[in-house]
């Protein structure tokens, strides 16, 4: 062979996180309207950590998905289980009414795990007068899937969840210095490497189409493990199994070996192996789209906007087990990233994972602005026990340090192709800047903080309306 390898652009891919939908959620927006037509005809997806923190895909069966939502359905003359347009959580009495659990001695409530039936978080609002910082958005009634997840009745949208919440705001806490940046990266050693090279060179020129599974298996094994590597919020939360399976995923993708339930072609559907320089890998990683934030004119109500995630690039060459990037372009490198980009909302419509990482963006921005804009110190509220893992325990999941590399070998022409696999970054205080924010100043954003406040809720109430 003469071009034997040419490429081997993203190989390697890591998973993490036990909970998660694959492509079998029909979507809308929530709300008061009538039931999406949820498809659970798929087996559901998701990843399981061992005891050695390493991950491997998971699926589990469709049918228990099925009777759970029938049974939830029934539920729905529960206030907490109507659709709501716009749904106001009060951090403080949310804190409150998790203290009095705790106190008893009892489980944590669903009501108070699934943040009311909150799909997404939209605003948030702080009212003087009451010293209340409030989170909210869409809700509907809501129910845990085989995965132990919740996730909505009428759409199937995943809930934004407690622990999330805590893990956000903990690394935006009062009186203490801002996360910069969240971030997980899963990478092949470099030991890992220099043996795939060695292999690659032992076998150069002595390849048929018919080896393309022992090659593959060969480069697996002597890539080995590859490495987490999570910045800015503990390894050992779901928040951080999110962003790792969001990245695992999305390199199987890229690489070929899961399939999105819709048109897209697959960074290896579009590679043209005389393009690629020899030793080249391609890394893609998420970050938040970080306009769309809007404020009123008193900065006592922020609107975080509907945006997309952005799926973006590097080029990497690799010698003697050393990565480095490049200013290579690579055109359908560019094309997937661009597509998934544009088609993210519609992904995340279908796949639950992209939903649970935009939710988690946006968790983040709205955790960074309760700090910038010191409500803390205005509610004199130093969060005892969202704030505090021995009052609420988050960090409760095996924290996710290797993952099993997947290789996909595909031959194009007289050229094996062996893409090789990125990351997810956010900033979200860079959402906030001056230069990104926009100034509500037709006064929209009050009118619906105004539009019903906490003033008048009953004892032990902590969500309404």
């Amino acid at each position: 062979m003469t071009r034997l390898f040419r490429s081997f652009l993203l190989a390697a891919l890591a998973a993490a996180f036990v909970t998660s939908g694959s492509g079998v959620y029909g979507q809308n927006n929530g709300g008061g309207g009538g039931d999406t037509n949820i498809n659970f005809a798929q087996p559901i997806a998701g990843v399981d950590i061992d005891a050695q923190g390493v991950l491997k895909v998971r699926q589990f069966d469709p049918r228990v998905a099925r009777e759970r939502l029938m049974a939830a359905r029934q539920m729905r003359d529960n206030d907490l289980m109507r659709g709501s347009k716009l749904r106001k959580v009060s951090l403080q009495r949310l804190e409150a009414a998790l203290q009095e659990q705790l106190a008893a001695g009892g489980a944590i409530g669903d009501d108070l795990k699934a943040l009311a039936g909150l799909t997404s978080i939209q605003y948030v609002f702080y009212y003087p007068e009451t010293r209340d910082i409030v989170v909210a958005g869409p809700a509907e009634g809501f129910v845990a899937d085989p995965t132990e997840r919740y996730v909505g009745i009428q759409s199937g949208k995943p809930t934004v969840l407690l622990e999330d919440l805590a893990t956000a705001l903990r690394a935006y806490a009062p009186g203490q210095p801002a996360t910069g940046v969240i971030s997980v990266s899963i990478d092949p050693t470099q030991e890992g490497l220099q043996r795939m090279q060695q292999f690659l060179a032992s076998v150069r020129g002595r390849v048929q189409p018919s080896d393309a599974a022992r090659l593959a298996a060969g480069l697996k094994n002597n890539l080995g493990l590859q490495d987490v590597t999570i910045r800015g919020i503990p390894t050992d939360t779901h928040f951080a199994r999110v962003l790792v399976e969001a990245d695992y995923r999305m390199k199987l993708i890229g690489i070929g070996l899961e399939r999105l339930p819709m048109r897209f072609q697959s960074y290896v559907d579009r590679a043209n192996p005389s393009a690629v320089a020899a030793n080249a890998m391609e890394r893609w990683y998420f970050q938040p789209r970080y306009d769309g934030i809007a404020v009123s004119e008193d900065g006592l109500a922020m609107k975080i906007n509907e945006r997309g995630v952005e799926l973006v690039g590097e080029n990497e060459r690799v010698a003697g087990g050393k990565r480095t990037i490049t200013r290579r372009v690579n055109k359908a490198s560019q094309a997937f990233c661009q597509e998934f980009t544009n088609k993210f909302p519609a992904i995340a419509d279908q796949v639950r994972v992209y939903a649970e990482l935009r939710q988690l963006m946006d968790i983040s921005i709205a955790a960074a602005y309760i700090q910038q804009q010191d409500f803390y110190g205005q509610a004199e509220w130093a969060m005892p026990v969202l704030g505090n893992e021995s009052a609420l325990a988050v960090q409760t999941y095996t924290a996710p340090e290797q993952v099993e590399t997947a290789v996909n070998a595909v031959w194009r022409g007289n050229t094996l192709m062996t893409p090789l696999g990125g990351g997810v970054q956010m900033m979200p205080r860079k959402a906030l800047a001056k230069e990104t924010l926009v100034v509500d100043r037709e006064g929209r954003n009050n009118e619906i903080k105004q539009s019903a406040g906490p003033s008048d809720l009953k004892d032990g109430q902590w969500w309404w309306d």
